[in-house]
């Protein structure tokens, strides 16, 4: 293990490692007090290099680190990636390229949903996952011997990982299935802030246009406020005080003074002059250029009927193929397949409708059912005197079955 704390050491050491066919990396950040991540330590291993970045250290250019990350030649190997690439791309306005992020691998292999690092180097190295400085603050200096010590496993097992998971996808023939996945994370769009669409993370629903109107500038100014500001949006304006906001849409300071959801001599301080100029502009936007309002109606008894089925459906899909059923399908992708909404859902393209979204359309117009077998749920095709045609569940004499026609008339 070295640690790099010199542009020309790691000149050197990236000139090495790019003779590799793959690395593996992993980054240490810190991010509790700011928008955008304080990047403090990149860890990397490919074949016998082991080497450790100080990203902090005053005489070190990250320039040769950003040209291996583009490289390629080289695949970046990380685990749970994203946030790694959003670094990358935050700082040198690239994306790592070509990605394989063993989570995802682990769950197409079969490793359960969101599978751990922890779990996965248990389970394929048979190995104890050092966890003693999980909550390092890494922007700290020194570093002592046992940080660094635990900083370089992640990518050591990281390392020997990789060729596993790779080689079982090879053998499942599912390396495509993850080529799939990978597009997403090394898609420039994925990374790319757009202030305008903050309001989309909002989780809670206002009941009228001019709310939504209102709430859309308010999580906009936000945005741009904490990116300028680089601190958290909470530190900007909690999520509650702006749906609170939107709801009361006040334009003066003595209007805003009597929200619960905002201190005292907030509406004289330069945040509250910002929330009314945005609440002022939420009011001006044309209701008919804006979204429709999402109601949510409950399902209906039948929908609901379809549903439980859908889930059941799901399940014996994940279990039969060796795929994570998060990986298939989201609980939302299947509220709305019972709700007849299946516009452009991941679950019914490429192989996730091979494995589950074709079945799933046809449970839901009653031309499949669902059948025990053996104690494993199996999917069949009805015939005109409802008995099994296809199969596992064809041929038995004694069977429970249950399809989406059937079930729905109950």
């Amino acid at each position: 293990m070295r640690l790099i704390t010199t542009t020309q050491e790691l000149s050197n050491a990236c000139s090495a490692i790019a003779t590799s066919d793959f690395v593996a990396v992993d980054t240490e950040f810190m991010r509790e007090t700011t928008f955008w991540p304080d990047l403090c330590l990149v860890q990397m291993a490919a074949g016998e290099d082991e080497i450790i970045i100080d990203t902090l250290a005053e005489e070190i250019d990250l320039a040769p680190f950003f040209a291996l990350m583009a490289d390629e030649n080289i695949t970046k190997v990380f685990h749970a990636a994203r946030q790694d690439i959003e670094i990358v791309h935050h700082r040198a306005g690239i994306i790592p390229t070509p990605v394989f992020d063993t989570q995802i691998a682990a769950m197409v292999c079969g490793f359960g949903e969101s599978a751990s690092y922890g779990l996965l180097v248990k389970k394929l190295l048979n190995r104890e996952l050092d966890k003693s400085s999980r909550f390092t603050d890494w922007s700290r200096r020194p570093l002592s011997e046992k940080q660094l010590k635990y900083a370089i496993g992640d990518v050591t097992h990281l390392r020997d990982l990789y060729p596993k998971l790779r080689d079982q996808l090879k053998i499942n023939g599912r390396v495509q299935w993850l080529g799939e996945e990978m597009s997403v994370l090394t898609d420039p769009a994925t990374y790319e802030s757009h202030p305008e669409n903050a309001w989309k993370r909002l989780k809670m629903r206002v009941r009228s246009k001019k709310a939504l109107g209102v709430m859309m500038n308010l999580a906009e100014w936000r945005e741009r406020e904490a990116q300028r500001q680089n601190v958290p949006r909470r530190r900007v304006l909690k999520d509650e005080a702006i749906y609170d906001i939107a709801a009361q849409a006040p334009t003066t300071q003595q209007e805003l003074d009597q929200l619960r959801s905002v201190h005292q001599g907030f509406s004289r301080s330069n945040k509250g002059k910002g929330v009314i100029e945005a609440v002022k502009r939420g009011l001006e936007r044309d209701p008919a250029t804006l979204p429709a309002i999402k109601r949510n109606e409950p399902l209906n008894a039948d929908a609901l009927a379809v549903l439980d089925l859908l889930r059941v459906l799901l399940k014996s899909a994940a279990a039969r193929h060796g795929v994570a059923p998060k990986l298939i399908a989201t609980s939302d992708e299947l509220e709305k397949i019972a709700r007849g909404n299946e516009t452009d859902l991941p679950s019914l393209k490429g192989w996730r409708r091979e494995l589950f979204g074709a079945d799933a359309l046809a449970l839901r117009e009653g031309k499949l059912g669902l059948a025990l077998e053996g104690g494993r749920v199996v999917p069949f095709v009805p015939n005109e005197n409802g008995v099994s045609v296809s199969g596992q569940a064809q041929g038995r004499s004694r069977r429970e079955t249950v399809s989406a026609d059937a079930r729905s008339k109950k």
